[in-house]
């Protein structure tokens, strides 16, 4: 097999995500193939592998030839009622038992918070690079996921917007994203470890040096800026970065592996039938380092 990339809509969309083909996740991946899909998540931000019948065990694999993988500290379960390991975000609706969540269980509540635009782990003081999302059981219909291309809504940004928001920081929080939905049933110990951090606003990707906007429903304040006032900014700039021109929507099948780089990108689930089984394991891996740290 020879590891092949396409754009998956090479006439609207020719850089924003791409299918791969010939490549085989479930075995040690070649330095020449790890460096073709860092090229090519360098190039598209999404990537969607086929038919990749992992373990969770093959997904670390996979995902840690890419950088450090992150904890799955952001998930509501943990300790003794997680149903996956740390290393594994749960994004399913199934408890510890493998049985579907009441529709008023907490944590299916709380999950709700991934139909919102996000940004994964943006809430971390150090947020993700890239995540790796495996398709294990899917319901009949529904449950797409979207992907927007904060490449293009910068660039498609008058010069005097992009000169205002340039150098802003923001503040992210899953207490915020959460109270969005009307869910504030917080532990003390939650609202300590969802405690805002600052984000830069606006990223320079390291390689392409393309400029993007780095969003997130997580996001509530604009340090400097009347609350009021942040709120209505960056409500105004996910509603522009969410235009349809810059938005890709994938129907997962099975097995599908989708890959995307979170410092370029938003994303959402879909509704799907809340008693039908939904199984999607997550890795993700962490950035380099916060992104006050970075270079704008």
């Amino acid at each position: 097999m020879t590891l092949a990339i396409r754009a998956i809509d090479p006439v609207a969309r020719p850089d924003f995500a791409g299918r791969v083909t010939g490549v085989d996740l479930t075995v040690p991946l070649a330095p020449a193939e790890v460096a073709a899909i860092a090229a090519g998540m360098d190039r598209f931000a999404v990537l969607v592998f086929p038919d990749q019948r992992l373990t969770d065990d093959q997904q670390v694999a996979f995902s840690a030839r890419f950088g450090l993988l992150e904890q799955a500290t952001g998930d509501l379960a943990q300790g003794a009622e997680r149903r996956l390991g740390m290393t594994i975000n749960d994004i399913s609706n199934l408890d510890r038992d493998n049985r579907v969540l009441g529709r008023d269980d907490r944590r299916r509540l709380f999950g709700l918070g991934n139909r919102l635009w996000h940004t994964d782990s943006s809430f971390k003081p150090t947020p993700a690079k890239y995540s790796a999302l495996s398709a294990r059981v899917i319901p009949a219909s529904g449950g797409n996921t979207e992907f927007a291309d904060m490449r293009a809504a910068w660039d498609a940004l008058d010069v005097g917007m992009q000169g205002e928001i340039a150098d802003l920081v923001c503040e992210h929080s899953q207490l915020f994203s959460r109270a969005l939905l009307g869910f504030d049933d917080f532990s003390a110990a939650e609202r300590r470890r969802f405690a805002p951090v600052p984000q830069r606003l606006v990223r320079r990707h390291p390689v392409s040096g393309r400029r993007s906007l780095f969003l997130a429903s997580h996001a509530g304040a604009i340090r400097g800026w009347p609350v009021p006032e942040a709120r209505a900014l960056l409500r105004d700039l996910i509603e522009h970065a969410t235009q349809r021109a810059f938005v890709h929507a994938h129907a997962w099948r099975q097995w599908d592996l989708v890959m995307w780089d979170n410092r370029v990108t938003m994303h959402r689930a879909r509704p799907y039938d809340p008693t039908a089984v939904r199984d999607m394991h997550r890795t993700t891996v962490a950035d380099s380092a916060p992104t006050l740290e970075q270079a704008a």
